[in-house]
């Protein structure tokens, strides 16, 4: 169970949810002493507003939470992730129902969370205990997936290249009995990984493809992919400082793959999953990759290189090739990929891509049922000849326009034998903390992704 979550013992102190329409009904059911001390402290039921109740000895004895109204319930079901740091030790239990009891109890577990690996960090001390209904080992996997994604990002490059995302993944598959391997450096290129190793051949951190496979091979096979760029100077067409400041979340696709896997492991769906990580760190050497080289790619298309900045692309290629060669059921690509799509949709909101139109809409669905939040984009084929080449078949690059969408369309190539498809190009970082989302590292669209395979394969 989550730490976040009592297992027993002890007389929980409610929390009772109120709104402006149903304040004055928890008022009057308040103990008198309780009563008296809201009506003194002049509380206000507004979203985000919290009072602590003493009893007639002194005591909590309760604690007064404000939510959005009913017909604006939905603008932050992750509000109650603001307890955690509001309340003192102690453990808690809803004393009536939020707008989303499943919701509230996750975001109470996801408020929760700190970083604490470089600075101590007092643990809240706050426990809630979990009503019947709600399911505590579901709730408790999501919320373990979504730390450890947020850990792998938080991490500074220093202590998180591509040997380290190895030794998490390694753990991970170890936790779970899942089969490991890797290929690393001139294994690469033995193996006809061309693109993974030129993208980081640079960097004295040997670049290497991280394999985990889990599952009875007689299930439909699912496939993730996560880019692990463990830095991005943007190669020899080197960032500007601003931008290169937060590139140590440019591996934010394979930590949110991990973190999905986590979910899908421990739930133990009935599915064969494989997951694929890139690894690499784009960094400047005499033997980085340049402007206008050009590769020949696992797939065997040859790519030119207009912008060493569009690394995460390449390495995906290579792995998105392997990938559909077993022509899976579905692979799902996870990538920190371009900055197009924070300017189309912002940091919250990840855009994703796919042809299979049942799939997108099962996404959707769940995407807003766990306020995980994606948008479909379109694979405009009009738009392949911004990435038309005179030496090689495809250019990385696509110009200044549509540059998420160009980038999908790059990908899409990679990935001919599949039965689905879908790329994710997130975010992974949230810049400004809000309920149960603190500053930071990021976990998104693997809560939304495994509720839909937990639908299709549970």
């Amino acid at each position: 169970m989550h730490p976040a979550f009592a297992q027993s013992g002890g007389a929980p102190v409610p929390i009772w949810f109120v709104t402006t329409e149903s304040y004055a009904q928890v008022r009057d059911e308040l103990a008198p002493a309780a009563r008296r001390f809201a009506e003194t402290a002049q509380f206000e039921p507004k979203a985000g507003q919290s009072l602590l109740l003493p009893g007639a000895d002194g005591a909590l004895s309760g604690v007064l939470f404000g939510l959005e109204p009913a017909d604006k319930a939905d603008k932050d079901r992750f509000l109650p992730g603001r307890l955690p740091s509001l309340l003192p030790a102690g453990t808690y239990r809803f004393a009536n129902a939020p707008h989303d009891p499943r919701l509230a109890a996750l975001a109470f577990a996801l408020g929760s969370y700190k970083f604490t690996r470089y600075r101590r960090a007092e643990a809240n001390g706050a426990q809630l205990a979990l009503s019947n209904e709600i399911d505590g080992a579901e709730l408790s996997r999501i919320a373990e997936g979504v730390a450890l994604a947020r850990d792998l990002i938080n991490t500074p490059a220093n202590d998180m290249g591509p040997a380290e995302l190895e030794d998490a993944a390694r753990a991970l598959a170890a936790k779970h009995g899942a089969a490991f391997a890797s290929l690393v450096g001139e294994e690469l290129l033995q193996q006809n990984f061309p693109l993974i190793h030129a993208v980081g051949r640079a960097s004295p951190r040997a670049p290497r493809l991280i394999e985990l496979t889990w599952g009875d091979a007689a299930h439909p096979k699912i496939t993730l992919v996560g880019k692990g760029v463990c830095f991005d100077t943007g190669g020899l067409d080197i960032k500007p400082d601003s931008a290169m400041l937060i590139m140590k979340k440019d591996m934010g696709g394979a930590a949110n793959v991990l973190a999905a896997a986590h979910m899908i492991m421990d739930a133990k769906l009935k599915l064969r999953l494989r997951v694929l990580i890139p690894a690499v760190e784009n960094a400047i050497a005499g033997d980085a990759f340049r402007p206008l080289d050009i590769y020949k790619s696992r797939k065997g298309i040859t790519v030119e290189i207009g912008n060493t900045d569009a690394e995460g692309r390449l390495v995906l290629a290579d792995a998105l090739a392997l990938a559909d060669e077993e022509k899976p059921e579905l692979i799902v690509d996870m990538a920190t990929l371009t900055g197009a799509a924070r300017v189309a949709l912002g940091p919250e909101l990840a855009p994703f891509y796919t042809h299979d139109d049942a799939l997108a809409a099962d996404l959707a669905r769940h995407a807003q049922a766990e306020r995980d939040p994606m948008w479909r984009m379109p694979l405009w084929k009009p738009y392949e000849s911004l990435l038309e080449s005179k030496s090689a078949d495809v250019n990385n690059v696509g110009g200044s326009f549509a540059g998420s969408i160009t980038a999908a369309l790059f990908l899409n190539r990679f990935v001919t034998g599949a039965r689905a498809w879908a790329h994710f190009d997130i975010y992974a970082w949230t810049p400004s903390a809000k309920p149960a989302r603190p500053d930071g590292g990021e976990c998104q669209v693997a809560r939304a992704l495994y509720a839909l395979l937990r639908e299709r394969y549970g």
